[in-house]
């Protein structure tokens, strides 16, 4: 009963996270198993963890990002690097997402942010409107691949894995996705006869890939330091700071300072020196002092207006994360996980079986629901199957996410799809076939990732 009463309220229109509450609730009210306070009781406890802190502050960071001009910073840093290429302002949107990535954690800021510059710069340069659309579709996939991730850290706590390790597992699949599109980029441009949008220029390379050598050296010094050494990490971390921005005043670099936020992150969780809520903490503060002291690109009335729209947001997800919680507890109470997964194995018990339907049904269910909804609904589902047939739960939680980003480019929900009509002035139809050609590049990385494992763990086992 439950199950068709969340169905019948999903069909009649309902936002998901009400269908989901709405259907425990008349369920306990129908059956009088348990009293209706149980709703909240449970929604609250739902919310009551100190990794899901980390969401309000991801989001903060994104938008302090995309609101303090970054975005036109990593755009000309990456045409630098890539933009004397044959089909350089495609090369340029993959790597453009790549960086943004590292600071955004959702797919939607990325085409809603990123996707407005890149999209206006390839039609200036006489692309067509559809295939400026399909690459930053595509290329907003990785968003949430690259750390940090919003839907990492909801899929963490759900399934009680470590968010630092599902962090780290995303940066290979992320670098193989963007090499997959960028590669598809090159086939488009040798068939169409596209040449380099930019003059090449020795100069502005060798500055580029000068930035490239700081953000990769950077961190590596201040291990060695560290490790090798044995200086105090606080003071060589504030010491290589002050390094950094006397550096980036001295050279005037594009973009090594916003590169630095997922390094920061990452080499942060993985020395422990925070943990991934403490992480998200040290990004907003990193994000302020860029926006409002360093480039002076965000004024306070900007910052009180990011911090209201981060709070609508972070209602929004929470909200879903609450109902589900409710919801994931009564699918668990009333028999409905068990019977599915004893289904399941009766039906297969190889791993590879498994995954292949898996994977069909969250690309199904992608289609449908909200990311964030769609995970706390499928893992109580899944992952004890995963636990039963010995599948890294870090592992499916990349399979599982990849699969949702890949629904958000798809009617009828998908958000991706509708923010980059509308950035594109395009009928959701028309950019609908524009996205089809790009997910191959997607599907290929997602039986990739999905069925070479060591691809996605080797990072995580070097440090957990």
């Amino acid at each position: 009963m439950l199950k068709i009463v969340f169905l019948f309220l999903m069909a009649g229109g309902l936002p998901v996270a009400i269908a989901m509450a709405g259907a425990s609730l008349i369920y306990l009210f129908w059956t009088q198993s348990s009293p209706p306070f149980v709703v909240i009781h449970r929604m609250v406890s739902g919310i009551d963890s100190f990794p899901l802190l980390a969401v309000p502050f991801f989001i903060l960071a994104g938008n302090l990002m995309n609101n303090a001009g970054i975005t036109n910073r990593i755009y000309n840093f990456a045409l630098a690097l890539v933009g004397w290429l044959k089909g350089g302002l495609g090369h340029v949107n993959v790597l453009g997402s790549v960086i943004f990535a590292g600071m955004s954690g959702t797919a939607i800021a990325d085409a809603a942010g990123l996707g407005t510059i890149e999209i206006k710069a390839m039609k200036d340069h006489g692309y067509s409107t559809e295939f400026a659309v399909g690459v930053t579709a595509a290329s907003a996939t990785l968003g949430p691949i690259i750390p940090p991730s919003l839907p990492f850290v909801i899929y963490g706590m759900m399934a009680n894995v470590s968010v630092g390790a599902l962090f780290l597992a995303g940066i290979l699949p992320g670098a193989l996705m963007a090499i997959l599109m960028m590669l598809t980029v090159a086939y488009y441009a040798h068939k169409n006869g596209w040449g380099a949008d930019v003059k090449f220029d020795w100069a502005r390379l060798m500055k580029a890939l000068g930035e490239l050598a700081v953000v990769i050296g950077w961190p590596l010094a201040l291990w060695l330091l560290v490790e090798k050494a044995g200086f105090p990490p606080q003071v060589t971390v504030f010491a290589g700071l002050i390094l950094l921005f006397a550096a980036d005043k001295w050279f005037n670099f594009q973009a090594v300072l916003p590169i630095m936020t997922p390094v920061l992150l990452v080499g942060g969780m993985t020395t422990g020196l925070f943990t991934p809520t403490e992480g998200a903490i040290a990004a907003c503060v990193w994000s302020m002092v860029l926006g409002l002291a360093w480039y002076k690109t965000l004024s306070w009335k900007m910052f009180v207006k990011v911090c209201l729209d981060t709070v609508e947001t972070t209602a929004t997800v929470l909200f879903i994360v609450a109902a589900a919680s409710i919801f994931g507890w009564m699918l668990t109470a009333t028999g409905v996980t068990a019977a599915i997964s004893e289904w399941v194995l009766a039906f297969t018990k190889e791993p590879w079986m498994f995954l292949l339907l898996a994977n069909l049904l969250m690309l199904f269910v992608g289609c449908f629901l909200e990311p964030t909804a769609a995970i706390t609904i499928l893992v109580p589902i899944l992952v004890p199957i995963c636990q039963k047939l010995g599948i890294d739960l870090v592992h499916f939680g990349l399979v599982m996410v990849l699969n949702l980003m890949i629904g958000l480019l798809h009617p009828p929900m998908g958000m991706v799809l509708f923010v980059l009509a509308r950035v594109a002035k395009l009928s959701v139809e028309r950019t609908t076939v524009a996205i089809l050609p790009w997910l191959v590049p997607l599907l290929g990385s997602l039986i990739i990732i999905t069925y070479y494992p060591k691809l996605v763990l080797w990072l995580p086992r070097q440090f957990f």
